[in-house]
């Protein structure tokens, strides 16, 4: 085997391993994505069933989450108002599992933010997995008003 063929081969090895390593990611970000899509229903369920509570507990929960995991970021008040609307505007965990965990948070907080039409999200929503729009590729579709087309 010449220098040339050596080179070639251990690149043909090479990208083999690299397409290994890169399918490794994906699935670990898109696990660890579906898992915090799923806390975040959890908390967002547990802090409505404890809304009788009032206005500053959901400041007082952030201020104790922040202080119990300082490392994690994610606790603000706003995170958690999200959270909150999360699971009152999604109910049915089985949707959450099979739909929303397959696009990221952020996705769901412009969907959120944008659009109050459920039927007009889950629109979005399915647009977002078939095509892998970007965060910002939807917040320019729904701009576009793409769904109303």
């Amino acid at each position: 085997m010449s220098n040339k063929e050596d080179i070639k081969y251990y690149k043909n090895i090479f990208e083999s391993v690299k397409k290994e390593v890169l399918k490794a990611q994906y699935k670990a970000i898109y696990a660890v994505n579906k898992e915090l899509i799923f806390m975040y229903w959890n908390i967002g369920k547990i802090i409505l069933e404890n809304s009788k509570w009032g206005n500053k507990f959901i400041d007082n929960l952030s201020i104790d989450l922040k202080v119990e995991f300082p490392t994690i970021k994610g606790f603000s008040v706003r995170n958690l108002k999200y959270m909150k609307k999360f699971f009152e505007d999604y109910p049915d965990f089985k949707f959450v599992q099979e739909v929303l965990a397959q696009i990221t948070w952020y996705h769901n907080i412009i969907l959120m933010d944008k659009i109050s039409n459920i039927e007009e999200r889950k629109w979005y929503i399915k647009e977002v997995i078939k095509n892998g729009w970007s965060s910002n590729m939807l917040k320019m579709q729904i701009d576009r008003k793409v769904y109303q087309r």
